[in-house]
């Protein structure tokens, strides 16, 4: 299992090679992205002396509790750290996404929830139309009687009308007979019994002739109440096709404001698909950018690879040539005076030391053929991965190049620490033997050459190397950090163009819907009036004529009257004629 720990060193003797190691636990790997704190234990680990005190680093414990590989701590907590930022973003990405969807589910919902209760009002309005359109079906049928009725009462007054225009008729010409008779009479003052029954038979038939007319005034009053009534009933129509035609003017209103919105809409869509090009542009620029920085930084890891190996090289050839003088020397001199017993306890130590760091440097190596095996597996998911799945895979090869680069990089120097301990250990060697009487081969100094300016310059070159590395990996991650945000960015312009494009799909159906509605509105509103202009065109011509009825009814009571007026001045006349008053009152 893997856990977090840190080193602890405790001060020793200088011959023991120093104090003890140990590490103190802090916690626990769970799985790949959980850590659990663990109550604080100390294990002895005497692999662990060359680390610095208080290091953290990760060491792998078998169930026994015994230490099986140790490595420093400060990549892996970077990589998890970058990993839990990466995470985090990725969750707020979500978060932001979640709470548009939230927005735009409820915009939806309030604009069908709107909708759903238009149609029930207009549906309402239209049951309401209907029922008033049968309404004035009957109301038509009622006013077509009542056209009838009163066409029946124009034809009798017509009738009427004509019958007292025969009258009149007949009156003027008895009226004629009567003046020739009484031009014929001039010679006389008085008339015979014949004549004057004769002048009264007369002036009786004329007064019987004068046609009344209060049978016919109540018909047209009648009439007249009827229309009246009509009118009455037609009235409340007008007034609601007003009001109709008031909400037909608030819905094209709406229709007006809404097409303005829809205009505003496209507008704004149509910058953020402008805005879109352009991250999309930037994102292209930033990934051929990386492209270059890492192709760069691949080249300089090369040249820095190639140094290690000849910085290795040379390590390798002054540990197995004994005429090649680098690192650290033994002093012959002082080990000749020390004790044999002191000279071997150090020799055993240095011994002991070395197949420490022979352990730890295999142990290192293993992990490098892993972690090689890693990478290439990775490569291979890469080479067959799709687009989703193609930004993740190249991260997390890039991570795992970046520990194997920084694990071979360590194992560099620990193989050339290895190589040195290993000739220092060789030359303390050489003096116990030759001390304790074995023979020895020695080389002499003059037939060594002196390697430390050469790899003074190679360690120069790869500082150098290592420093451009870092810089052109810095930078390279900062160009990550902003194709990583960038494409953030472009996702989520794409997410809210998507919002937008249904919104405004939503606000364009909701539009034809409204101006739809407008038109059946409208169509229904012109039926409507339609409907109700021949009726009311069809009242206004009977009021007309019964008015032009009642004018007539007023000139034949006019009429009538001089008639009487007439008749009595004809009596009178013939009164002063007539010899006998009886056969006049008579």
């Amino acid at each position: 299992m893997l856990y977090l720990a840190e080193v602890q060193k405790q001060k020793g003797g200088l011959l023991s090679g120093g104090g003890k190691t140990e590490l103190k636990l802090l916690a626990c790997q769970r799985t790949d992205q959980n850590w659990s704190p663990v109550s604080e234990e100390v294990i002895v680990a005497e692999d662990a002396s060359k680390l610095n005190d208080g290091a953290l680093v990760l060491v792998e414990l078998n169930p026994n509790r015994q230490v099986q590989r140790i490595q420093e701590a400060g990549r892996p907590l970077v990589n998890i750290l970058q990993n839990f930022s990466r995470q985090l973003e990725k969750f707020k990405l979500k978060e932001d996404e979640i709470d548009q969807w939230k927005q735009s589910l409820t915009f939806q919902a309030q604009e069908l929830n709107r909708r759903e209760m238009d149609m029930e009002v207009r549906s309402e309005q239209l049951q309401l139309l209907e029922e008033e359109l049968q309404q004035l079906e009957e109301q038509k049928q009622e006013v077509e009687t009542s056209r009838q009725e009163i066409e029946r009462l124009q034809t009798e007054i017509e009738r009427n009308r004509l019958e007292l225009e025969g009258a009149w008729e007949h009156l003027r010409g008895e009226q004629r007979r009567l003046e020739e008779r009484l031009a014929d009479f001039q010679q006389g003052t008085v008339l015979d019994e014949e004549q004057s029954r004769v002048m009264s038979e007369l002036l009786d038939g004329l007064s019987s002739r004068v046609a009344p007319t209060e049978t016919v005034r109540e018909h047209l009053h009648l009439a007249f109440e009827l229309v009246e009534k009509q009118q009455a009933i037609l009235t409340p129509h007008w007034q609601k096709l007003e009001e109709q035609k008031t909400a037909i003017a608030q819905q094209q209103e709406e229709v007006e404001l809404l097409s303005q919105t829809f205009s505003d809409r496209q507008n704004a869509l149509q910058q953020a698909q402008n805005s879109l090009v352009q991250q999309t542009a930037q994102l292209q620029i930033n990934t051929a950018d990386f492209n270059s920085k890492q192709e760069y930084a691949r080249i300089i890891k090369e040249q820095l690879r190639n140094a290690e190996e000849l910085y290795q090289q040379i390590h390798s050839l002054s540990a197995t040539s004994g005429g090649v003088v680098l690192g650290q020397q033994a002093d012959v001199e002082a080990l000749e005076k020390m004790p044999l017993e002191e000279l071997q306890k150090i020799v055993q130590d240095l011994q002991y030391k070395l197949e420490i760091d022979a352990s730890f440097v295999h142990d290192q190596e293993q992990e490098l053929k892993y972690k090689q095996e890693a990478i290439e597996e990775l490569q291979n998911k890469l080479n067959h991965a799709s687009d989703h799945d193609h930004i993740n895979l190249e991260l997390e090869l890039t991570d795992e190049k970046d520990l194997y680069q920084m694990l071979n990089s360590s194992l560099v120097g620990q193989r050339r620490n290895m190589l040195q301990h290993q000739k220092f250990l060789k030359q303390h060697q050489a003096v116990l033997l030759r001390r304790q009487g074995h023979t020895v081969v020695d080389e002499k100094e003059g037939n060594k050459v002196n390697l430390e300016p050469i790899l003074l310059q190679i360690e120069t070159q790869r500082q150098q190397y290592s420093q451009e590395v870092q810089k052109l990996e810095r930078e390279i991650e900062q160009i990550r950090s902003g194709i990583e945000l960038n494409q953030g960015m472009i996702d989520n312009q794409t997410h809210n163009l998507d919002e937008k494009r249904q919104e405004l799909k939503a606000i364009e159906e909701n539009l034809l819907s409204l101006r739809r509605t407008t038109s059946e509105c409208c169509g229904r509103v012109n039926l409507y009036q339609e409907a109700l202009q021949p009726i009311q065109d069809s009242l206004d011509g009977l009021r007309q004529k019964l008015q032009g009825i009642g004018e007539s009814l007023d000139q034949f009571q006019e009429t009538g009257d001089y008639q009487i007026q007439a008749i009595a001045q004809l009596r009178h006349t013939l009164q002063s004629l007539m010899p006998q008053p009886q056969l006049l009152a008579s």
